[in-house]
């Protein structure tokens, strides 16, 4: 005699009910039943994306251990639930296995700089080969990523010893720059004052020369019966009268100070 044995199926779900053994027909979300003994309701499938982290170490063309990371993201195709649930006891355990076999073809033909450079490329070669294989299963492969390449630590050490290197260069190389900027300047700042100090000193000169001259020539006027060169000489006269006694008074001036 067969009684009828309720259940629930919640949503995103579909339940696999079974008569005598064999496969009878599914159940969507809501309350079901099933006619006791004669079925069962032998399991359930999520239409969820679910998501796989695979780890993968293996070596680069130039001898360098790395560890990466694949993340997959699958779900079940409504449309083969029977694959899905009969055809494989453990989908992610296929999942790895691919992802292993396509890492470990792919990696040791690229040298580690090269890797980084390529993960998309890499992760498209992941989910094309998981699609391919995963399809007939009942599941689809939404999308494949390599989340992570973590190079083996001395080698990590070493890339960045390599960048703190270039960056130095670099610091170095404007240091100088800004140096030598500091230089030209300077020099040409410099130039700039003697070429000032130099007109200054010329316009000083004809300054002076042209009231030697203009003195010449009042006093060449004013008194008849003189030369240009008795003039010439009363003047240079005159001037050495003063400068001799601005030296005498500056020595005087000095010997009070020491006193």
């Amino acid at each position: 005699m067969c009684v009828p044995c309720f259940f629930t199926i919640s949503t995103s779900e579909v339940g696999i009910v079974e008569t005598w053994g064999k496969y009878s027909r599914s159940v969507q979300p809501g309350l079901g039943f099933v006619m006791c003994p004669m079925e069962s309701l032998v399991g359930r499938l999520s239409f969820r994306v679910q998501q796989l982290d695979v780890r993968v170490e293996t070596k680069t063309l130039d001898n360098v251990f790395l560890t990466a990371v694949v993340s997959v993201q699958y779900q079940v195709l409504r449309e083969n639930i029977l694959e899905a649930f009969y055809a494989l006891t453990n989908p992610a355990q296929q999942i790895t296995a691919h992802v292993y076999d396509v890492m470990r073809s792919q990696l040791p033909t690229l040298e580690l700089d090269a890797v980084f450079e390529a993960k998309d490329d890499l992760a498209a070669a992941v989910k094309e080969a998981l699609s391919q294989t995963m399809e007939k299963y009942g599941y689809q492969i939404l999308n494949a990523l390599i989340t992570d390449l973590d190079p083996d630590q001395r080698v990590k050490n070493a890339m960045n010893e390599i960048n703190s290197s270039k960056r130095l260069k670099y610091a170095v190389a404007e240091r100088a720059e800004g140096d030598k900027i500091l230089q030209v300047k300077s020099a040409e700042a410099e130039a700039e004052a003697k070429y000032l100090s130099g007109v200054g000193v010329a316009k000083q000169r004809k300054a002076i020369v042209d009231g030697l001259r203009s003195s010449i020539v009042d006093f060449h006027d004013n008194i008849d019966g003189t030369s240009t060169k008795e003039v010439m000489d009363l003047l240079l006269l005159t001037q050495y009268f003063d400068m001799v006694q601005g030296v005498v008074s500056k020595y005087r001036l000095e010997d009070m100070t020491i006193e």
